[in-house]
């Protein structure tokens, strides 16, 4: 990467190299005959000037008092030559890097590929043959094609620049499949020749360029050839030493989305075709190959889901997703074999896809959530019961309750839920949860936790208490950094998150995705700000954007952040004495970190401490690293992406009742006539939230059926069971006034 070079010479065991700049020869390799110009017989390793009866001035030699210029040099089998020539206007050394057309290497082009093509109808020359061959089976050839002709000097090729059309590359590699007998052809020199002799340390940057290029050939997206050509080149691409590998993901960060795509949707189609093979069946003396062809595909994915999450994500994270993991594998004995890999760190064993959590969607990781669930609350039950059982042969022993039971009143319901947390072991967290409401006739078989955890979170995020800051613009809440309220309030609400998580029931909790960034250890930013605070985060963003010099006289900053709290403003250093720390030009930056820093972590560490506690003491453990700050967040919450032709669809009716009834007919006729607001109702009634799971609608799984008695009753909702029992109504007209007097009085469980 130093001089440029013009003309290389390799004899047997020793190199010439000439640098026209200087018009010097270099020379490095054995010396044992003189032949590197040194005047001794000694080897050199690392290239040095040939000595020589000369002074280099530019690319003039003085020899014999004359003006000379080196033409061309040449190596023998141990010996070295110079071809000098008397120094006139036109006489330039030769380059060997401009192409002669008598003497260049075989690149593809637009004329060759239809040279190839005018020949398939018949049996193809030996000529053509030995042409798609030679090409196809060299990696100089491939490197020196699709060179972008933005930029004409293809040498200026570096780590960010690759200098080489990859739409250009699809182009002329589609064009091949046009020709079944081209196409064998090329899939039998990339077999045979190219990708096995790719090595793990290529000679330099340019020889990296069939790694941008070659995927793009349709060969690779063959499952016909995955085994032989995209699991191979795969191979070779993640055995790639730190450096070259480095060049390459670099290459790959400044990809176009739908380019970048393409990659990674190449190698989920090969691990989706790789786990049907498993499914129908692998012999036991191919199960060996068949895992290191699944790890070598998850590894190239792992390392194109690397250089995404670097590049601020080219494309959606979701775009990973393997939705068939769902049924090409037992998602919840992959998660216990992950847990056991974990554990005891086995050399070799089977190919978990935990390991890979990137793949996974919201309905696999929801999966593996209850899994984890259920495998703890079985070991909490388990210890239990085993307590229980040592405590029949000690005297008195208080017997030990294998779930978790909170017994709270309505109007004392944080109160009584923090005394039953305060007095719970860690290992109680873990227990099934069951909810009594005090002087309540209901047992809760999942309805009544439902509406214990929508009153309670109302409770504690009431502003009365002040724990908690509004933001009017986002409508959002975050912590407020002054508050009197005990900080095991904190800790209560994220415990209580944690409990919802755990027994897969969503809360209202209206924080910004930044929360769920911090619960699993991410670090928010700017863009976080932007969501919380949209008007501050403008401000922000328009001062890194100001393109003048006088930063500081425009907007006349220090490092320090104003806040009003109960009526008072205060003013708060970001930084050791920031108030005499003016915001300029060099430091803006530091500043919109500095002040995103002060908002999300340094103002409110104690309180989310606590809330972090809390949240862990339930939902810590390795199923929390698979999951993206978005999907935590609707786990908690739930979202409101609203499908009602779902719910419609997926609805089940019993009894009479079915999807053309006339009564059922006009109840969605009624539906779905309603306000949003009353839409949301209709669920806060039906199944105790207005939100839906991260599953969507049809994971709420509602039942209709009919009930006895006349028009006079109202539509009765089981919560546990998302049961509606609806009467058998004559009219539209009778229907909406009773189901919307249910739907606005639906606080409170007694048995029906």
């Amino acid at each position: 990467m130093g001089s440029v070079v013009t003309q290389i010479a390799c004899g047997r065991q020793h190199t010439l190299a000439f640098i026209p700049s200087s018009g010097k020869i270099d020379s490095f390799g054995l010396g044992g005959n003189g032949q590197l110009g040194t005047r001794s017989t000694c080897n050199r390793i690392s290239p040095a000037p040939v000595k020589g009866p000369w002074a280099a001035k530019s690319i003039q030699c003085y020899f014999a008092e004359q003006r000379y210029c080196v033409k061309r040099i040449y190596t023998g089998g141990d010996q070295s030559f110079a071809h000098y020539q008397f120094l006139q206007d036109s006489v330039v050394p030769d380059d060997f890097r401009i192409l002669d057309p008598r003497r260049h290497i075989c690149t593809l082009t637009f004329e060759l590929i239809q040279k190839w093509l005018s020949h398939a109808q018949g049996r193809l020359p030996h000529e053509i043959s030995d042409e798609i061959d030679l090409i196809f089976s060299s990696a100089c050839c491939l490197n020196g094609s699709f060179l972008d002709g933005s930029h004409p000097d293809h040498y200026n090729t570096s780590r960010k620049y690759p200098g080489v059309d990859v739409n250009l590359a699809r182009l002329l590699l589609h064009r091949l499949s046009q020709s079944p007998q081209v196409s064998q052809l090329v899939a039998a020199s990339l077999e045979k020749n190219l990708i096995p002799r790719l090595t793990i340390s290529p000679p330099d940057i340019e020889a990296l360029r069939l790694y941008l290029t070659l995927p793009e050939c349709p060969l690779f997206t063959d499952p016909n050839t995955y085994i032989t050509i995209a699991i191979p080149f795969a191979k070779a691409t993640i055995c790639l030493k730190e450096p070259p590998l480095k060049v390459l993901c670099n290459w790959w960060s400044r990809l176009e989305p739908p380019v970048f795509l393409r990659r990674v949707e190449l190698y989920k189609d090969v691990v989706v075709y790789l786990l049907r093979m498993q499914k129908v069946g692998v012999a036991p003396t191919e199960q060996r190959v068949f895992t290191c062809f699944l790890q070598t595909s998850l590894k190239m994915l792992e390392i194109l889901h690397s250089v995404n999450e670097k590049a601020s994500q080219i494309i959606q994270y979701d775009k990973f997703y393997i939705h068939e993991l769902d049924y090409l594998i037992d998602i919840r004995n992959d998660y216990i074999m992950w847990i056991q890999q974990q554990m005891y760190s086995p050399l070799d064993g089977p190919v978990t896809m935990c390991k890979y959590p990137f793949v996974f969607d919201a309905q696999a990781k929801t999966t593996l959530l209850q899994t984890d669930a259920v495998i703890q609350m079985q070991i909490a039950v388990d210890q239990a019961q085993r307590q229980n059982f040592s405590s029949m042969f000690l005297p008195v022993v208080e017997s030990v309750n294998p779930c978790l039971i909170l017994i709270v009143r309505r109007e004392n319901i944080v109160g009584d839920t923090m005394e039953v947390l305060r007095k719970s072991k860690n290992v109680d967290y873990k227990k099934p949860l069951k909810v009594i409401f005090v002087e309540e006739e209901a047992v809760d078989a999942g309805g009544v936790r439902k509406e214990f955890f929508l009153l309670i979170m109302r409770e504690l995020l009431d502003p009365k208490y002040g724990m908690f800051r509004y933001y009017e613009e986002s409508r959002l809440i975050w912590f407020s950094n002054k508050t009197f309220e005990d900080i095991d309030l904190f800790h209560l609400i994220g415990a209580i998150c944690g409990l919802a998580i755990y027994n897969l029931t969503i809360v209202e909790l209206h924080f910004p995705v930044a929360l769920y960034k911090k619960l699993l250890k991410r670090t928010p930013t700017l863009e976080d700000l932007k969501e919380l605070m949209p008007d501050v985060a403008r401000s922000l963003q328009l001062l890194l954007d100001y393109p003048e010099d006088d930063v500081e006289q425009s907007f006349c900053l220090n490092f320090t952040v104003t806040e009003e709290n109960f009526g008072a403003t205060e003013v708060f250093e970001l930084v050791p004495n920031g108030t005499d720390i003016a915001v300029n030009n060099s430091n803006r930056l530091d500043f919109v970190n500095a002040y995103v820093d002060y908002i999300f972590n340094k103002s409110v560490a104690p309180l989310f401490n606590a809330f972090y506690a809390g949240f862990h003491k339930v939902c810590g453990g390795k199923v929390l690293e698979l999951f993206q700050p978005n999907e935590l967040q609707a786990m908690v919450v739930g979202n409101t992406i609203y499908d009602w032709e779902e719910l419609e669809k997926h609805t089940e009716y019993k009894g009479e009742y079915w999807a053309e009834h006339p009564t059922i007919k006009i109840f969605w006729e009624v539906f779905h006539s309603l306000p949003l607001e009353k839409k949301k109702q209709f669920l806060l009634f039906l199944t105790g939230s207005d939100r839906i799971p991260i599953l969507g609608m049809k994971s709420l799984a509602l039942v209709i059926q009919p009930t006895g008695g006349g028009e006079n009753y109202l539509p009765v909702a089981h919560t546990c069971f998302n049961l509606l029992d609806l009467p058998k109504y004559s009219s539209r007209e009778i229907l909406s006034e009773k189901l919307l007097q249910a739907i606005d009085h639906n606080q409170g469980f007694n048995l029906v």
